[in-house]
């Protein structure tokens, strides 16, 4: 029991570290549509590059969506229109108009109405009933007349066919009512009475029955058949080398939405589950692998394999909705988000690897998985070569400009190579690669949320730090000039070293202004602040000189988190002396004390040794600078040998073992300073007097 709970103890970063990456492939593949994949890529107009296909199950050939579309067009111009017969309007429109009629009848005195009363009554009777009979509809505005030579009139519950050209308008009603009244043998008095009353009591008794149309119609458009023949079992689809024509197609097409519907079988769940499981982990292995050959200083820290691992999640999790939910607004997600996310806190490569691992995951279930990887790839590709400096506001807006570019520029390639015409060029594409590009600025705050959420230190946050304005940078300008200015030409030493070898120059320099600010605590003990002919060095021991010379690591490393510097930062101070020796206390103790049994370790700074370029380079870089201040004559002879004593002395001591930093390279930041202290320590014409 104990034995297993020291091994628990020993090895418990990279127990967490396991279960980061089982807990990440557990959510992708939770996060995977449970669907199957065909294992075919085809694409119409292309060869058949795979071997012989042959219908494995009997399965219907579906119709394509332009097919079912244009036969739900001709069904919707060619629809039944249903109009419904009112007849209880023509007994109300007679039983008004002889009310009416009788009031006005009623107010003349004159012998005659009593005359005219019945006729004229009857007549309007005869009117209204044959106008009713013959149909006076109201046409809705959506539809015109003209297109329904035959329309469906609802007597009763039972339609009849009809011609909609028998019908009356309102307009054409009273047209005919005048006719009639003009042909009658009325005068122009009671003539002008009848027609009145008729007129006010003209009503539609032909309505368009909107609601059984639409029913009609609907049930027509389910009966649509979505397939149009079958191919059985056994029977050849497509020959090796065969182009991909409409109607091969369209059997790979219906073969592959058969094949994916059947393969999620209750039987087959667990098996395929298992497969995306051994997929994901494969893919996720190779990230782990590329971290511990090339980063291992990333793989070693379980917080930076965290932040991977939650982005990989975020980004699947996000494409995977939109699979699920809207697969062709798959486009919009701004995938190239996680590049430049990446960018801010790691290197060039670990961001387009992390994306490439990304998208390959998505493209296991992605439509169109190899169309999907390659526009991902080459668009996270420019984004990681466009973000050079993130801490420019412009340049996101520039990198989003030309990640954009780029997605229409390959999208227009490959449709241009898939379909060889422009006429299947689709615009909602460009709309969503250029929503895709926008959605890309919201890079920025993202990076402020994760670097707050997981402790890590952005390229924003560096420029913020290196700024000599900030707070810790003032202070140690007051109350150690010397020091700062030191600071100040180690930080452009560095990062030109740096730039050359391909580091992070940000970094870097960021690191150099603050490496020494441990001498705060103590400032006149260190030369480059003391005045001429002051060193209280004099009145001390030389181990205890030592011991104040080496305090100046720990008391920066404290100074530092006090003020919630990022380990990122703190690391240059811890490192900056690697395991050297304070040489010049140590031989004066050695001198002095000869008979003395000397400790070296007592005059050696604790470590750590540099662990990457950058931190490399600042070691060589302050030794190198602050010694090239004792040279009495700094000329490129003198100059060239003190790097190179120094810089040989640091690789004899083993300093830069665990740096990952390579010969060429340490060569080439021998170059570098050679040619720096040459230009700030350059000789001057003397101006006659």
């Amino acid at each position: 029991m104990s034995k297993g709970l020291s091994v628990l103890r020993d090895n418990h970063q990279e127990i967490y570290k396991g279960l980061l990456f089982v807990i990440a492939i557990g959510l992708i593949v939770y996060l995977f549509p449970k669907e199957g994949k065909f294992k075919y890529e085809f694409q119409k107009g292309k060869p058949w590059l795979h071997e012989n296909l042959i219908a494995p199950f009997d399965f219907a050939i579906e119709k394509s969506a332009e097919k079912i579309e244009d036969e739900r067009e001709l069904i919707t111009s060619q629809k039944e229109v249903f109009f419904t017969l009112r007849v209880d309007v023509q007994a109300e429109a007679v039983s008004d108009f002889r009310g009416r009629l009788r009031a006005q009848l009623e107010q003349r005195s004159d012998s005659s109405t009593a005359v005219r009363d019945p006729y004229l009554v009857d007549l309007g009777d005869s009117i209204l009933s044959s106008l009713y009979s013959q149909g006076i509809v109201r046409w809705p505005e959506a539809l015109d007349p003209n297109d329904w030579p035959e329309v469906s009139l609802l007597v009763g519950g039972v339609a009849q066919d009809v011609r909609p050209s028998d019908w009356l308008t309102i307009r054409a009603a009273a047209a005919e009512i005048d006719r009639l009244l003009g042909s009658s043998e009325l005068n122009t008095e009671w003539r002008n009475l009848l027609e009145s009353a008729l007129l006010e009591r003209l009503e539609h008794n032909v309505v368009y029955d909107e609601e059984t149309t639409m029913k009609v119609l609907e049930s027509e458009l389910d009966n649509i058949s979505l397939t149009r023949g079958m191919v059985q079992r056994g029977q050849s689809i497509i020959l090796r080398g065969e182009v991909v024509d409409e109607d091969r197609f369209q059997k790979l097409s219906s073969l592959k939405n058969q094949y994916e519907a059947n393969i999620w079988a209750k039987s087959n769940y667990y098996l395929i589950v298992a497969g995306q499981v051994i997929l994901v982990s494969v893919v996720l292995l190779v990230l782990f692998l590329f971290l511990q050959r090339f980063r291992p200083m990333i793989r070693a820290d379980n917080n930076q394999i965290g932040f991977i691992l939650f982005n990989i999640v975020l980004m699947i999790l996000m494409g995977a909705l939109l699979i699920r939910l809207a697969p062709e607004y798959l486009y919009l997600a701004p995938f190239c988000i996680l590049p430049i996310m990446l960018r801010a806190f790691f290197d060039g490569r670990v961001a387009i690897f992390t994306h490439l691992v990304t998208v390959i995951i998505i493209g296991f279930v992605a439509p169109n998985p190899y169309e999907f990887v390659l526009l991902q790839l080459i668009a996270g590709i420019v984004s990681i070569l466009t973000v050079t400096n993130l801490y420019q506001r412009v340049q996101l807006f520039i990198s989003a400009a030309k990640i954009t570019g780029i997605y229409f520029i390959s999208y227009f390639a490959l449709a241009i190579l898939q379909e060889g015409s422009l006429s299947n060029l689709e615009a909602m594409y460009f709309a969503l690669f250029a929503g895709s590009g926008f959605l890309t600025l919201f890079a920025n705050p993202l990076i402020y949320a994760f670097e707050k959420a997981f402790g890590l230190v952005s390229d924003i946050s560096l420029l913020e730090l290196s700024d000599t304005n900030n707070k810790l940078l003032r202070e140690l300008a007051e109350k150690a000039p010397g020091t700062f200015q030191h600071s100040l030409q180690v930080a452009n030493l560095s990062e030109s070293a740096v730039s050359e070898i391909n580091g992070n120059t940000l970094l870097v320099r960021t690191g150099a202004l603050y490496h020494d600010i441990g001498k705060m605590k103590n400032p006149l003990f260190f030369i480059e602040n003391q005045a001429a002919g002051m060193n209280p060095h004099d009145d001390l021991p030389f181990d205890d000189s030592a011991r104040i010379i080496i305090e100046h690591v720990s008391q920066g490393i404290e100074l530092a988190k006090k003020n919630n510097l990022p380990d990122r930062i703190i690391d240059f101070i811890r490192t900056h002396h690697g395991t050297s020796t304070v040489q010049y206390f140590y031989r004066q103790y050695v001198k002095s004390f000869p008979e003395k049994e000397v400790d070296a370790a007592e005059f050696s700074y604790p470590g750590p040794l540099p662990f990457s370029k950058e931190t490399a380079v600042l070691m060589m870089a302050d030794s190198v600078e602050a010694a090239s201040r004792s040279l009495k004559q700094p000329m490129a002879e003198s100059i060239d040998k003190l790097v190179n004593n120094i810089i040989d002395h640091q690789m004899e001591e083993g300093q830069f073992a665990q740096a990952d930093i390579t010969l060429k390279e340490i060569n080439v930041v021998r170059k570098v300073l050679k040619k720096k202290l040459l230009n700030i320590y350059h000789l001057r014409i003397e101006y006659p007097e």
